[in-house]
């Protein structure tokens, strides 16, 4: 088998992994890095494709397959879970409507990816050709997964974004895929340790509190699929004595994942904590859930647009007030100029924020110790190809899975190729 790294090569985004056996080619991922004008992977011919797995639903790996179906007949399969599908045709969507005339399909080539669709169960295997795909649970997001690849005698083995701990949401990930010839794992955090889950969760509803207790309201811009809820899960899980509403596209994602228990850790817990939210459908309803204290849920979790927006510009006036960040904080965008500078942009002004600011750390990405357990785990003697991290993420893990386990381990640039 041929691996060629399409894109996640010593950076986060535009994951894409071409994999070649006989003349059947098959893609694993093919998403955007979104920046101002969204950037994509290494282009492959959509006619030369045979199928392409989409591990979760997330536009860094999702976002760019819409592309590979710009032709009616195409024979291009798309495979993933049901929920995969779902919530990435709510983010993808979404991209269509902000990004527009950068993006080069649209909605129709969107309904076609889904005309083309697959649905998979875990560990359920399905064969094109002579080369036969596995899914198996991630952890990461509802209907994630982790890719098992089978031809010519060997096995690969992608991570795609991998949690081995679960959450409140998600069981944790499947490790059991026996033995491989090739990893292809995911560094975001090898070369950082997280706060503990528990530690989190707990300085979270601490500071919740104490901010509705001094008659302010805690603003959490939040992803809207798996962050909000998971957020909410957590409060919930803490009894929070407060209100808590919930807007914006989480609000379909709440939906879409309340549709599909079994793929959840504990549905019953889930649909509690969802329907104790309060959803906030209108701007009428939106303007007076900001004269009350309480917790507000919103999108984007960068603040790069949604409701999310008004939220920040209306609660940042008073120190009464609280943003807490619990999504990651990508250069450039809002949400990272309120983190290192305090500042709000509107209208073309520059204003300081007022209410106060705190970050929580709720990544679903494994941290470094949960990642060297997943080679401690590995079966066979296999290669190594360390993607989805900055430089230094992927480089240095590299050098050290080579160093402590003997495994050939290489961070791969964008469009190299190697043989299993």
């Amino acid at each position: 088998m041929k691996v060629t790294t399409l894109g996640a090569a010593k950076e986060v985004g535009r994951s894409a992994f071409l994999i070649n056996s006989n003349n059947t080619n098959i893609l694993l991922d093919y998403g955007v890095l979104l920046k101002r004008e969204p950037v994509f992977p290494i282009h492959v011919k959509p006619k030369e494709i045979d199928a392409v797995v989409i591990t979760h639903a997330h536009l860094d790996h999702s976002g760019f397959v819409p592309f590979l179906f710009l032709n009616t007949d195409s024979k291009v399969k798309a495979l993933a879970t049901l929920p995969t599908f779902e919530l990435s045709q709510l983010l993808i969507q979404d991209m269509i409507k902000i990004s527009g005339f950068y993006l080069p399909f649209e909605y129709p080539d969107l309904m076609n990816m889904l005309n083309h669709s697959i649905n998979l169960d875990y560990r359920s295997k399905f064969g094109i050709r002579d080369v036969n795909i596995t899914l198996f649970e991630s952890g990461h997001v509802l209907g994630g997964s982790t890719v098992i690849v089978e031809a010519e005698g060997k096995r690969i083995f992608y991570t795609g974004d991998i949690n081995t701990r679960g959450s409140k949401v998600l069981r944790p990930a499947d490790l059991d895929v026996g033995e491989i010839d090739l990893l292809i794992i995911e560094s975001t955090y090898s070369q950082a340790e997280q706060v503990p889950r528990d530690q989190s969760e707990k300085e979270l509803v601490k500071h919740a509190v104490e901010v509705v207790e001094r008659k302010g309201i805690l603003f959490i811009p939040a992803f809207s699929v798996e962050r909000a809820q998971e957020i909410a899960c957590v409060l919930k899980a803490y009894d929070f004595p407060y209100k808590i509403a919930m807007d914006g596209m989480a609000l379909k994602a709440n939906q879409i994942m309340l549709k599909h228990p079994k793929f959840l850790r504990d549905p019953g817990v889930f649909k509690r904590s969802i329907e104790e939210v309060q959803s906030i459908t209108s701007w009428d309803r939106r303007k007076r859930v900001i004269k009350e204290p309480g917790v507000i849920i919103s999108p984007a979790g960068m603040l790069v647009g949604g409701s999310g927006v008004f939220y920040l510009q209306e609660l940042s006036k008073n120190e009464l007030n609280s943003i807490a960040l619990v999504s990651y904080q990508g250069e450039g965008t809002p949400g990272r100029l309120l983190l290192d500078k305090r500042q709000v942009t509107f209208g073309g002004n520059t204003i300081k924020c007022l209410a106060e600011i705190n970050r929580f750390e709720f990544s679903g990405h494994n941290s470094r110790k949960e990642l060297f357990e997943i080679l401690d785990k590995v079966k066979g003697n296999p290669s190594v190809l360390t993607v989805h991290g900055d430089n230094i993420a992927c480089t240095k893990f590299a050098e050290e899975i080579n160093e402590k386990y003997g495994f050939k381990a290489h961070a791969p640039d964008a469009a190299e190729v190697m043989t299993v």
